[in-house]
């Protein structure tokens, strides 16, 4: 299902651009909010470092632990279960739109880094006016459908954010131009408009794809068709290359700890 994700594969090409080369020594940890198979914790897992994992939700908890062979560790917003200074290096996948007040968890992600350690936030783009918002507004995607208290952040609301509890951005970037975010979008609709209204389709609220064997095997003729078609879509969203400068529908600031 991971190779037939458009932005999926765009946050782990990102993201091994500012991990770089990772060290069989480096302790490394990675904190998710639901809507994760475990798949990116296992491309991850795969380029180096010691990799420990945590996800603020329990839903897909078991599941990612049977494809890591690892443990997954349930979080606390304003609590994370691990020691202070510890990890040289800590990434947060779209975790701070879903708190209504980030600040706590932004100080625990800080925290747990060793002095001088990377911190890694990925968040959607909280620019209302982007186009693509508005379309998924208009279509009734709200940010109760995402299951997110906010929308996102702008480049300039998180990296302040990160500044205000001890994290000095260093570099910022960002993906999912308009055309891939638009293609995102059909597939979130269909799933979450159509196929939940059908028998047997096991779609929770606040999930906008499967996320779990369960749930992607109760839609498993759709996401066969999805299959043939999907290298269509990979075609369209290469037009995002028309937008190359924008900032895109997911930003990135990497920080060290003060």
């Amino acid at each position: 299902m991971f190779q037939k994700t458009l932005k999926k594969k765009l946050r782990l090409k990102i993201l091994l651009k500012h991990l770089g080369n990772l060290s069989e020594s480096l302790e490394c940890l990675l904190i998710t909010c639901g809507d994760n198979n475990g798949a990116i914790n296992y491309y991850l897992k795969s380029i180096g470092g010691k990799w420990s994992w945590a996800d603020l939700e329990e839903k897909s908890i078991e599941e990612m632990a049977a494809l890591l062979g690892d443990s997954v560790l349930h979080a606390g917003e304003n609590r994370l279960p691990f020691e202070s200074g510890r990890f040289d290096c800590v990434v947060s996948i779209d975790v701070h739109e879903h708190l209504a007040d980030p600040g706590p968890f932004t100080a625990e992600l800080r925290r747990v880094a060793r002095e001088g350690g990377k911190v890694i936030v990925t968040v959607p783009n909280g620019d209302e006016t982007k186009l693509a918002v508005r379309l998924k507004r208009l279509l009734g995607m709200t940010n109760e459908v995402y299951g997110h208290y906010r929308t996102g952040f702008k480049l300039e609301e998180l990296k302040a954010v990160l500044g205000a509890n001890g994290v000095r951005p260093v570099a910022q970037g960002s993906f999912s131009k308009f055309f891939t975010e638009a293609l995102e979008l059909l597939v979130n609709l269909g799933y979450v408009k159509i196929l939940s209204k059908k028998g047997g389709a096991k779609v929770e609220k606040g999930t906008i794809a499967p996320a779990t064997k369960d749930q992607l095997k109760s839609v498993k003729k759709t996401f066969q068709a999805y299959s043939l078609i999907y290298p269509v879509f990979w075609l369209v969203s290469r037009l995002d290359v028309i937008f190359f400068r924008s900032v895109g529908y997911v930003i990135l600031v990497e920080g060290r700890k003060e």
